[in-house]
């Protein structure tokens, strides 16, 4: 198969790119290479590389940052993936993109579904809901998969910005009153890979790692796994400040990606202990 992959040098586009290389055909860029905004790159890279594929691992993704940047938001998330969405149905490539629970409202007692109205509480969360919308509405072969609070070996992510600041502090504070589903970069990679080799139906999938946790929870794992001492202070949202509202609840039912490809993903704990085994070879 050939795969072309955008945001390649992200923390999921890394990841993908270890996991398919050998496998597939490869076409690996990042925005020096391909920006989605640019509706005549776009056109212009699918066609001079007619991929059967096309994974957008490119976006937008600092939540607060989007908040007082909502044009650059709407151009990447939405507008950039409206331009990839146009070229993927004139080429007939599947268009295969990332987006968020932070499409949810956080207002469910129960883990959301793909049928689940969403209801954005941040211009992050709309705009991923917008270019959602655009795929949609163009270009018919698509998966969009959902995910949720990602972690992984090639990026920024939760664990660091928390092992860094146990580093320097006795006391660690975090949210405790948003909860979700923290999900294992390369699990997530893994499931991609079957999606696209069982050529799965069309249409919307939620993929995170089993169990829910909120931050707080997320945090005393990380440093349980990291045999740190530092103490974490349960605090609300409300008290961290944050600039963009979050869901209070993103957790969400995995049912139908797990039904569509027979795998079960492991639960969150297990795959932080995963990622710090990972995470040894790759500093190494």
């Amino acid at each position: 198969m050939r795969i072309l992959i955008t945001g390649a040098h992200g923390m999921l586009g890394r990841e993908l790119a270890v996991r398919l290389d050998g496998k597939h055909t490869l076409w690996l860029g990042d925005i020096d290479e391909l920006d989605i905004c640019n509706e005549n790159a776009v056109t212009s890279t699918i066609n001079d590389f007619k991929p059967d594929a096309v994974i957008n691992c490119a976006a937008f993704t600092n939540v607060d940052a989007c908040e007082t940047a909502s044009s650059e938001a709407f151009r990447v998330n939405a507008e950039g993936v409206k331009n990839l969405a146009i070229a993927c149905r004139a080429s007939g490539a599947l268009l295969c993109h990332i987006s968020t629970d932070y499409v949810f409202g956080g207002a469910s007692e129960r883990p959301y579904t793909e049928d689940d109205p969403p209801h954005p509480l941040s211009v992050y969360g709309a705009s991923k809901l917008a270019g959602e919308t655009f795929i949609r509405t163009i270009a018919p072969r698509h998966l969009i998969v959902r995910t949720s609070w990602l972690f992984g070996v090639y990026g920024n992510n939760f664990i660091e910005t928390i092992l860094k600041l146990a580093q320097t502090r006795d006391e660690v504070s975090v949210v405790n009153d948003q909860t979700g589903c923290p999900t294992y970069a390369a699990d997530l990679a893994a499931v991609l890979d079957a999606l696209l080799t069982i050529q799965a139906p069309w249409g919307t999938y939620h993929v995170c790692n089993a169990g829910s946790c909120t931050w707080y929870e997320f945090a005393l794992e990380v440093l349980a796994c990291a045999g740190r001492t530092t103490r974490v202070v349960p605090i609300t949202a409300q008290e961290f400040g944050r600039s963009a509202p979050r869901p209070r609840f993103s957790v969400m039912d995995t049912s139908k990606v797990s039904a569509t490809t027979g795998m079960t993903l492991r639960h969150w704990k297990a795959a932080v202990t995963a990622y710090f085994h990972q995470r040894e070879g790759v500093r190494a």
